[in-house]
């Protein structure tokens, strides 16, 4: 059982760990379409179009299975995101104050959408909930806490 609400993580130190997260898969991705693609980065940076022939399933691969599939296993290992782990937070389970589950991982992942769609609004509620959860947290049964590994 999770002993104390005080432990639950807000919306700006949450919003902190995503920027990391999100800095850091964009290094992975930048390597990988860097290495895929071989060279234009002068005109993709201009104009947004290379010379070269875009290849959808690598575009697929990179955009949308890659993080997926890196969210998920991060997740698993270390119940928490390297953001997450470098501002010291956990992903728990809302109940038992437990790892989460695989499935949850998931029901947490896929909630990011509807939470995304209006205005950000699944996301913001982080600030005004009770035990600062998102939709995606209340879609998984899932807390944010502030570790104390």
């Amino acid at each position: 059982m999770l002993q104390e609400p005080s432990q639950y993580a807000g919306f700006w130190i949450r919003t902190g760990a995503c920027i990391i997260d999100s800095f850091i898969l964009l290094i992975i991705m930048l390597f990988l379409l860097f290495w895929f693609y071989q060279g234009d980065w002068d005109l993709i940076l201009d104009t947004g179009r290379s010379e070269q022939l875009s290849v959808l399933w690598f575009d697929v691969t990179i955009n949308y299975i890659l993080p997926f599939i890196l969210t998920l296993l991060v997740w698993h290992i270390w119940s928490a995101s390297p953001g997450k782990i470098l501002l010291g937070l956990k992903i728990v389970d809302a109940t038992t104050g437990d790892k989460i589950k695989p499935l949850q991982s998931l029901i947490r992942y896929l909630g990011y959408f509807p939470s995304s769609l209006v205005f950000g609004l699944g996301l913001i509620w982080v600030a005004f909930d009770q035990k600062k959860q998102g939709w995606h947290d209340k879609m998984a049964n899932t807390v944010v806490i502030k570790s104390n590994e």
